[in-house]
């Protein structure tokens, strides 16, 4: 029988288990059986005709679960609205999705003042209001709706992180959530006994798809955090006896920057599951709470997996899981063809990155992707010649073991070489200090880029430019032509709603800025503080070399 989450559910109806935990509070998983039937019941009773997309917008909470339940066993689409969005860029993704209902709560209600919400325009329901919370008390204990929706039915609209281009709203059904659901549950070992700690957002994949649904598929504990706080997180997990969590993009970083305490190995966790935390912070991470990190490469699209092994080379992201006959290659998106192995120096330096660094694709085909909602552009341009292109860069060892390069955007060329910006970002990691870094390209006044870095330094971790330079010069694998010639500090590394770090405004910005900047005025050079001067010189430059419009602005 094909599972759904419908049918996870009903699995649980008769569990008196602890299911989900918010603050003092706890709900057996029978409880969150029956608290989901009677948001199927408001949400039938809410409907209007139209597509049956209910925009959620607020943070994590047991509330906005026991509506994705619902909407499970009542056929609705979740939307989960990303509440870090603002005006216009808001009702765009509300309107986008033809979203015909928001349930929100009073924090996050303001930011509708005033938006044309197209559907649904006067069509708002608070969760802490006392006609909500009566709506569902005159429901009252009710049973699941005697059918569930068929398979292929969509749960949940999932928004890309928009660092790039307009987020994208990536088609998940209710099996496919049950699915991802069943294999994490075996790929990361989770079972009853686990207690899951859930505080990445529950409108991205991480959170639904390896912390959520596989607790789901064996009954394991959800202990629900708002959202993430680095301050929080030990005391929760000892609290809870938390042994299972899941982390995306710099999370892992923040918690590193967090005083050492006597406290950091008595906890429970076994095992934490993410992405993009750096080779040193996984190693740092595990010399500090003894609690190992199993770093993945996936998105909310499914179609391209990699995990890593123990034989898994420190830098590297692993091997591609070959599901459903999958064929993952890295191509060159301009010939077609696979690119060459990586070559390394005796330093461990990648030699041949314009040749070996191209795009992730699985070359047999779109497999489990569902398509991008109301964008028939977006879904064509990633299947296209019938491969799935993932739009990140990677490199493949001897051993066929793929290193990640960076999203497509990534690519600099300076002085007629080509490279990524992802294995620079790994080696200024180990710079003392540091807690994130973000490299990317700035024009050069002339031609090609210039590599631009932006680092947010730990709390009392001072920038020395001359001990950075020092160990710029000291690391044998870092390429000729990959020293930062600027370099920006920052307080709070801009960051998207999933905790990854959001290159989109760094780029633009560039060097012009109010935050203080270091740069090389010529490579070699000793780092100098960047001045109101040099800026008006470098733009004297691009106006003297016809290119005024590549100026960071």
């Amino acid at each position: 029988m094909t599972s759904t989450v419908a049918s996870l559910l009903r699995a649980r109806a008769d569990d008196d288990y602890p299911g989900y935990c918010f603050g003092d509070a706890v709900w057996t998983w029978s409880q969150v059986v029956s608290e989901s039937a009677a948001r199927a019941e408001l949400l039938r009773r809410s409907r209007q005709p139209g597509p049956f997309h209910i925009g959620v917008l607020m943070e994590n909470s047991p509330e906005y679960l026991f509506l994705a339940g619902g909407a499970a066993f009542s056929g609705a689409t979740v939307v989960g609205i990303n509440p870090t969005r603002r005006g216009d860029e808001l009702a765009r993704d509300i309107r986008h999705t033809d979203c015909q209902l928001i349930i929100t709560d009073a924090q996050h209600e303001s930011l509708l003042d005033g938006l044309d919400l197209g559907a649904a325009n006067g069509r708002i329901l608070r969760t802490d209001s006392s006609d909500y919370l009566q709506r569902v008390k005159d429901i009252g204990m009710v049973a699941p709706p005697p059918d569930d929706p068929l398979p292929h039915t969509t749960l949940f609209l999932l928004f890309t992180s928009g660092s790039t281009s307009a987020p994208k709203a990536v088609i998940c059904s209710t099996e496919r959530m049950a699915m991802a659901g069943v294999r994490a549950a075996a790929g990361y070992g989770v079972t009853r006994d686990d207690v899951s700690y859930c505080a990445m957002p529950l409108f991205h994949g991480n959170a639904l798809m390896a912390c959520w649904a596989p607790s789901l598929a064996v009954g394991a504990t959800v202990v629900v955090r708002a959202k993430f706080s680095a301050s929080g997180f030990l005391d929760d997990v000892l609290d809870y006896g938390c042994t299972y969590f899941t982390y995306v993009g710099r999370t892992v970083a923040y918690l590193l920057a967090q005083p050492a305490t006597d406290h950091d190995r008595e906890h429970r966790l076994r095992l934490g599951f993410g992405t993009e935390a750096s080779a040193q912070d996984r190693e740092r991470f595990f010399e500090r709470f003894g609690c190992p990190l199993v770093e993945g490469y996936g998105s909310s699209e499914s179609v391209v997996v990699i995990m890593r092994t123990p034989e898994t080379p420190a830098g590297a992201l692993g091997m591609p899981r070959l599901d459903g006959g999958a064929d993952i290659a890295v191509v060159n998106p301009a010939t077609m063809r696979p690119c060459p192995q990586a070559r390394f120096d005796e330093h461990g330096a990648l030699t041949n990155a314009d040749q070996s660094i191209g795009e992730i694709v699985n070359r047999a085909g779109g497999g489990i992707f569902e398509g991008y909602y109301n964008n028939t552009e977006a879904t064509t341009d990633r299947l296209r010649n019938g491969w799935y292109w993932t739009g990140d860069l990677a490199y493949v060892d001897g051993e066929g073991f793929f290193y990640f390069a960076g999203r497509s955007s990534d690519w600099l060329r300076v002085d007629s070489e080509n490279f990524a910006a992802a294995p620079i970002e790994n080696i200024l990691h180990r710079f003392a200090g540091v807690v994130m870094v973000a490299v990317y390209g700035v024009a050069d006044p002339r031609t090609g880029d210039q590599v631009m870095a932006t680092i947010e330094m730990g709390q009392g971790d001072a920038f020395d430019p001359a001990a950075f330079a020092a160990f710029l010069a000291a690391q044998r694998d870092l390429g000729t032509k990959w020293a930062p010639r600027f370099v920006r500090l920052v307080k709070d590394m801009p960051l998207t709603a999933n905790n990854k770090v959001n290159k989109q405004p760094l780029r633009t910005r560039g060097w012009a800025t109010r935050d203080v900047v270091w740069w090389q005025p010529e490579r070699g050079d000793a780092y100098r503080l960047f001045t109101h001067d040099d800026a008006m010189r470098l733009a004297a430059m691009f106006t003297e070399h016809g290119r005024a419009e590549f100026m960071p602005r």
